[in-house]
C-alpha cells in the first residue's frame, strides 16, 4: 500500500494549500479516530487522543479541524496546547491515550505545518498504518452514532508533568548549579518548558527566542540558524548554548566561543560515555545515510558499529527497535535515547549534555568534539511539483561521473527531502576541490533539467 500523503516525517506542507488545509486536517482526524478506536470497548470515554501544538498560527486552525475529525468517530479530544514534540509522545503513553498528535512543521518557516501521528506507546506510526489511515482518508469513515460523539477539553498540566519527567533524566541529587546556560527556544513549542527546567535544576538561564507571536517560530533563530545563540553565549560569557529546533526534537550545542557541535559530536559522546558505562545496548549507535564518514571511522575504533538508516528519526527508531538498541538519531541534530523518549528530544539531549559537563568537570569545548568530520559539502537544489529531476537521463549521467571521480575516495548521496521540493546533493571526500566540483557538477544538472 503506497502512501501520498505521508512524508518523512507526518503530513507536511504550505498551509492552506495543497493536503494542508484544515478540510484534510478533519479527514485526517476522522481517519485516525476510526483507525486508532478499540471497537467493542464501550462507551466513548473509552477513547481519548492527546493533541499538542507549536507556536504557528495556523496552529489554531488544524487543532480545530483535527478535533472535529476526532471527535466525530468517538474519540474524546485532550488538548495539551504548545508542547515540544516529545511531550506529546509522553503524554500519549502516559495518560493510557489511544494516540496522540502533534501539530508542527518542526524545523520549517512559520508558514509550513504538519501532522504527526504518534501511537499509544508513544512511538511515530509504521508505514503501514500511515498508509492504512490514508486509505480511511480516501474511502471515507462510519461517523460515531450522535450520543458517541467524543468530547474535547484542556489539559492545563500537560506541560508540566513533562518538565518533571525531563528532569527525572538528570542523575539523582546532581544540580546545574555554577552553569550559565543560553537556551534558544526557537520562538518555538519550548519557550516555556525548556527554561523553566534549566532553572528548576539549578542553572543560570539567559532565554532567547521565547518570544513566538505565531509568525516568528524558527526566524533567525533555533538549531538551523545558531548565529543569535551564538551571540547570546559570547555576550553573557555562558558556559554553553543549548539552541533547539521550532516543535524542540532537535538539538545543537554552542561552547563558550559560539562554536557548534552538530548531532554527530553528540552521538560519538554521548556512544562512548554509555559504551564505557556498560549502558550502550549491542555496542550499536544508529544513525541516518547523513552521518559523517568521521563518525563512522570513530566508533569502529571505539568498537563501537554505526548502523545507518534511511533519513528521518522515525527511520532510526524503527532501527532501534528492530535491533533492540537504545541510543541513535541524525546529524540534523535528533537525539533519540530510548532509555528517556520514545523520539528524538532535544531538551532530555540538552540535559545529558549538561550533565556531562558537570560529572566530568570539562567545558563544553572538551566535551562537543570526539572526532575531526571528513569534509562534506550539502547542497539544496528546488524543483518545480510535478517533476522528477533524477529520472532524467542527464541528472543520471551527471551522478554516474561524480560517482567514477570520488571512487573510493568518499561517497556521495542524492536523494529527495521528504518534507520540502528539494533535491539534497551530499558528498564527503578528504580532496576538498574534488568534493566541491562533485557536488556543484550534480547540483548544476538538477538545476539544469528542469
Amino acid at each position: 500500500m503506497t502512501k501520498r500523503l505521508f512524508g518523512t516525517d507526518g503530513v507536511r506542507g504550505l498551509a492552506n494549500h495543497g493536503n494542508m488545509t484544515a478540510e484534510m486536517a478533519l479527514k485526517l482526524g476522522a481517519a485516525a479516530g476510526r483507525y486508532f478506536r478499540r471497537e467493542g470497548s464501550g462507551a466513548s470515554t473509552a477513547h481519548r487522543v492527546v493533541i499538542g501544538k507549536d507556536t504557528r498560527q495556523s496552529g489554531y486552525m488544524f487543532e480545530n479541524a483535527l478535533t472535529a475529525g476526532l471527535t466525530s468517530t468517538g474519540m474524546n479530544v485532550l488538548l495539551l496546547g504548545p508542547v515540544p514534540t516529545p511531550a506529546v509522545g509522553l503524554l500519549a503513553r502516559s495518560m493510557r491515550a489511544d494516540l496522540g498528535v502533534m501539530i508542527s512543521a518542526s524545523h520549517n518557516p512559520a508558514d509550513d505545518n504538519g501532522i504527526k501521528f504518534f501511537g499509544p506507546d508513544g512511538f511515530k506510526l509504521s508505514d503501514e498504518a500511515e498508509a492504512q489511515i490514508e486509505a480511511l482518508v480516501t474511502e471515507g469513515v462510519a461517523l460515531a452514532q450522535a450520543e458517541n460523539i467524543g468530547r474535547a477539553k484542556r489539559i492545563d498540566d500537560g506541560l508540566g508533568r513533562y518538565i518533571e519527567y525531563a528532569k527525572t533524566t538528570v542523575p539523582a541529587g546532581m544540580t546545574l548549579d555554577g552553569l550559565k546556560v543560553v537556551i534558544d527556544c526557537a520562538n518555538g513549542a519550548a519557550y516555556r518548558a525548556a527554561p523553566e527546567t534549566l532553572a528548576e535544576l539549578g542553572a543560570e538561564v539567559i532565554p532567547i527566542g521565547v518570544g513566538p507571536n505565531g509568525r516568528n517560530i524558527n526566524y533567525l533563530c533555533g538549531s538551523t540558524q545558531t548565529d543569535a545563540c551564538a551571540r547570546a553565549v559570547v555576550e553573557h560569557r555562558a558556559d554553553v548554548g543549548i539552541s533547539l529546533d521550532g516543535d524542540a526534537d532537535r538539538v545543537m550545542i554552542l561552547d563558550a566561543d559560539g562554536k557548534m557541535a552538530d548531532g554527530d559530536q553528540l552521538m560519538a559522546l554521548f556512544a562512548d560515555r554509555w559504551k564505557a558505562e556498560e549502558k550502550l545496548r549491542g555496542q550499536t549507535l544508529v544513525a541516518t545515510v547523513m552521518s559523517n564518514l568521521g563518525l563512522e571511522r570513530h566508533l569502529g575504533d571505539h568498537g563501537i558499529t554505526l548502523h545507518r538508516t534511511k533519513v528521518g528519526d522515525r527511520h532510526v527508531v524503527d532501527a532501534m527497535r528492530r535491533g533492540g538498541y537504545n541510543l541513535g538519531g541524525e546529524q540534523s541534530g535528533h537525539i533519540v535515547m530510548t532509555d528517556y523518549a520514545t523520539t528524538g528530544d532535544g531538551m532530555i539531549a540538552g540535559l545529558q549534555f549538561l550533565a556531562e559537563m558537570i560529572r566530568t568537570g570539562r567545558a563544553a569545548s572538551d566535551l562537543m568534539h570526539s572526532f575531526d568530520p571528513v569534509p562534506q559539502r550539502l547542497e539544496n537544489v528546488k524543483f518545480g511539483l510535478g517533476t522528477a529531476p533524477l529520472d532524467l537521463d542527464a541528472v543520471k549521467d551527471a551522478i554516474a561521473e561524480a560517482e567514477r571521480l570520488l571512487g573510493n575516495r568518499g561517497r556521495l548521496l542524492i536523494r529527495p527531502s521528504g518534507t520540502e521540493p528539494l533535491i539534497r546533493v551530499m558528498a564527503e571526500c578528504e580532496d576538498e576541490a574534488l568534493l566541491h566540483t562533485v557536488v556543484t557538477s550534480v547540483a548544476d544538472a538538477v538545476r539544469a533539467a528542469q
